[in-house]
């Protein structure tokens, strides 16, 4: 086929090599050394190209995180609502303790901290997990541990929000007991029809 573009061809593997290195680049660099002609270097992409697709250093975080939010996200399934919502808490902790992946996620809250353009990126990145987190809300409704009138979503936000505030705030560890409690309280306030 010519002119069109191939589906997996070189347009994606030149996506995933400066996704990889904008990656790679926040880790050892944080969001303030982070620039687009280190990232085009590290992925060995011309910084023309990558200037033109990407615009900026908010462009490369932006598009990283597009990426991010497309994976699947494992959604725990324990037949329970105590169970499900403690798994995705523990997901979120376990993420942010990963030796790999931490310091990815860190970046991405440093980044959104410091630029609404990846501010931006990273609130369509949570709106997008949120949504499928809240599936451990739905199933509990419809096994009737939980009522139909409950906030599906913020019962997810209220359960993973003491996690951000010990991690990003009061720059605390947070054990598997504090997830939890997360948890746990947020399962509470929404029996409670708090939420």
């Amino acid at each position: 086929m010519e002119g069109g573009r191939r589906p997996g061809g070189r347009s994606a593997r030149v996506r995933d090599a400066v996704r990889q290195a904008t990656i790679a680049e926040l880790v050892e660099c944080g969001y303030p050394g982070l620039t687009v002609e280190r990232v085009a270097e590290r992925s060995g992409v011309h910084k023309t190209t990558v200037y033109r697709r990407w615009g900026n250093v908010e462009g490369l975080i932006s598009d990283a995180l597009e990426l991010a939010r497309q994976e699947p996200w494992p959604i725990p399934d324990t037949g329970t609502i105590e169970g499900d919502l403690r798994g995705v808490v523990q997901l979120v902790r376990t993420g942010f303790a990963d030796p790999e992946l931490g310091p990815v996620s860190s970046a991405f809250v440093a980044a959104a901290m410091q630029n609404p353009a990846a501010a931006r990126a990273l609130h369509e990145f949570f709106v997008s997990r949120h949504e499928q987190s809240a599936e451990v809300v739905r199933r509990a409704v419809k096994r009737g541990e939980l009522p139909e009138v409950v906030d599906v979503q913020e019962v997810i936000r209220v359960a993973i929000a003491p996690v951000y505030y010990r991690l990003f705030v009061a720059h605390e560890p947070v054990t598997e007991k504090d997830a939890a409690r997360a948890a746990d309280a947020a399962l509470a306030a929404a029996r409670a029809g708090v939420l």
